[in-house]
């Protein structure tokens, strides 16, 4: 048999260690897990996939004004699609495995709270006399937004051991009693963030030097934080901008081309 690959041990380090249980780690789980249950879930709607199809379940008489049409995207389908691809591996009694299985959990949900009703109008001339709607996902975009929210507001945990008929069982409690306990939509974690401040191979951290910041924000994007305290450099960028755009009959709009100059901020 031809000899092992030489690995580095390094390498070996980051395959056998998962990485740490810290609220990105919480947000990359769910986001990822959202993702596959929006892409199965669209993918049925498009007709892509000969597995699914549009959810028939929305039927009867909704509403003045409007009735169900369309293609209500199936995300019930695509959830569980979701759950049997990225919780196949979560199935061990431990801490970690809790956690992941919640936060998979929580990204799928973020779909089903962000669900809508997408219409469209039927009549003469476009009018709207009749209108059928159908429920749609939003864009993805929406929900990395939402995910993200969930991401600044993760619950804190702390890890629990108790003995049951299988044996030892980790289980996450909140750290915090005053605060509100999380719901199946909140994000958890349970070990603190590395420092992102600097360069680290081992977190994957590039650091946030010549990172561009906001001079007048005071949120995580603003100098004073995203700089990590030590300062930032300003520099002045020309930009060609289309300017004094005129619309012109019919049907074209004629712009004229301007020289603008920005303040770019970046940390030192």
């Amino acid at each position: 048999p031809p000899a092992p690959l030489p690995v580095k041990e390094e390498e070996l380090y980051l395959v056998l260690v998962p990485p740490p249980a810290t609220r990105e780690s919480a947000f990359v789980h769910a986001i990822a897990s959202a993702g596959v249950a929006f892409a199965v879930t669209r993918s049925c709607a498009e007709g892509s996939a000969t597995i699914c199809g549009c959810d028939t379940r929305h039927k009867g008489s909704p509403g003045e004004g409007w009735k169900w049409g369309g293609c209500s995207e199936d995300v019930e389908f695509g959830s569980m699609v979701s759950r049997e691809f990225a919780d196949a591996r979560e199935n061990r009694p431990d801490a970690r495995s809790a956690m992941n299985r919640h936060n998979n959990e929580a990204g799928r949900t973020s779909i089903i709270e962000l669900m809508h009703l997408k219409c469209k109008c039927h009549g003469l001339s476009g009018s709207c006399e009749v209108k059928t709607c159908w429920w749609s996902q939003p864009d993805f975009r929406v929900i990395g937004d939402y995910l993200k929210d969930k991401y600044d507001s993760a619950s804190e945990m702390v890890v629990e051991k108790h003995r049951e008929s299988r044996g030892w069982v980790e289980t996450l409690r909140p750290k915090y009693n005053f605060f509100k306990a999380p719901t199946e939509k909140d994000l958890v974690y349970y070990e603190n963030s590395p420092n992102f401040c600097e360069p680290n191979p081992e977190t994957g951290s590039f650091g946030t030097r010549d990172r561009i910041c906001n001079v007048t924000s005071h949120g995580i994007d603003g100098c004073d934080l995203l700089c990590c305290g030590r300062g930032h450099n300003t520099r002045t960028e020309k930009r060609k901008e289309k300017c004094h755009c005129i619309f012109h009959w019919c049907c074209y709009v004629r712009c004229q081309e301007c020289i603008r100059v920005y303040d770019v901020h970046t940390c030192k």
